[in-house]
């Protein structure tokens, strides 16, 4: 492949934890072109267990992933036990208005390392990092199931934050009559307009300044994150534009390949917001219905969203009344960097 991958050994058969306390747990950086197969293993492992929508992933996607001019090597730690690979963590340094934040996006230890000194260690790493870039907090999620996950945080200092809700809908059950705004015209965004790219760009951040855990985007990172998503093959935003003026949006979205792994035709609704002056009006149930259609046209049988219970405008009761039901729920945890286990 050109880059040196050592194909034939990401991770070892997982050994017994007494033998555990004998070796050495070490903490490293993230190599490029050495480390991607252990980590898309990884991932792979521990998201199959608990997460509905992972899709899986694979070498080649991460090696597009690294080509990104976000891809931050240095917040990405390896654990080793006897030089073999057996957890991984990855945390993004994010920032709000003033605040610097650190998200752990991933945590990833094989299942007989789990609650031992491997999961410690991670974290020790990324509190290091942290510091070093002066994050003042961080924060965590996992599957609200995942109990073994959440005695982990908890222990080492974590409060409960916020939850998020995965949720589905059959578009065979797809309703009509749910309120909404008729007069506002949809019109598509052109990715190749830069005034829509921007238009889309003000209206996320706007539409979300109220939320508390938005983390406002450049138009540089709006075109990169919502109009380039490399797992979606098919992907369509759309504004909801009343008396000549854009007040909100709609993104639309089809992984090919989480579908022929699972079995299943849905999209997804990944992005949607209404300026606030215009809420309660009909307009976030246009777009929402109108995206159902879209996606019903494109031969979908169901479509998925998330949201969290931070919405200021509780947007969870509006995916309920037009059909949405919950099919799993997250957790997420904070504490203080310099915060130490209770």
């Amino acid at each position: 492949m050109g880059v040196g991958l050592n194909l034939f050994s990401p991770i070892c058969k997982q050994p017994r934890l007494d033998n555990l306390l004998e070796s050495n747990v070490t903490v490293r950086r993230f190599v490029k072109g050495l480390d991607e197969p252990a980590w898309v293993q990884l991932m792979n492992e521990e998201y199959r267990e608990f997460a509905s929508w992972w899709r899986g992933t694979t070498v080649e996607e991460m090696l597009e992933l690294e080509k990104s001019s976000d891809f931050d090597l240095d917040s990405r730690f390896v654990a080793e036990v006897g030089g073999r690979t057996v957890g991984a963590v990855h945390v993004r340094v994010e920032e709000s208005g003033k605040e610097k934040r650190g998200f752990i996006r991933d945590i990833c230890v094989l299942s007989a390392f789990r609650g031992s000194e491997v999961e410690e260690r991670l974290l020790e790493a990324v509190g290091t990092e942290l510091r070093k870039r002066s994050v003042k907090r961080m924060y965590a999620w996992t599957g609200a199931e995942r109990a073994d996950r959440i005695r982990f945080l908890e222990k080492n200092g974590f409060r409960f934050a916020y939850r998020t809700f995965d949720m589905r809908i059959s578009l065979a059950d797809l309703s009509l009559e749910a309120g909404e705004n008729v007069e506002a015209v949809i019109r598509p965004l052109n990715p190749k307009v830069e005034g829509d790219v921007e238009a889309l760009n003000w209206l996320d951040n706007e539409c979300f300044k109220d939320n508390p855990i938005h983390v406002p985007r450049t138009v540089e990172e709006t075109r990169r994150l919502m109009l380039e998503d490399p797992f979606l093959g098919w992907r369509e935003f759309d504004f909801a534009v009343v008396d000549g003026k854009d007040v909100g949006y709609i993104g639309l979205g089809i992984d090919e390949k989480y579908n022929v792994q699972h079995g299943v035709k849905t999209g997804y609704i990944n992005g949607i917001g209404v300026l606030p002056g215009y809420r309660k009006r009909g307009i976030g149930t246009q777009l929402i219905l109108h995206g159902l259609r879209v996606l019903k046209s494109k031969g979908m049988t169901s479509a998925s969203l998330d949201t969290e219970d931070t919405n200021p405008t509780r947007a969870i009761t509006l995916y309920e009344k037009v059909g949405f039901k919950v099919l799993q729920e997250y957790v997420t945890y904070a504490r203080d960097v310099t915060s130490t286990s209770s």
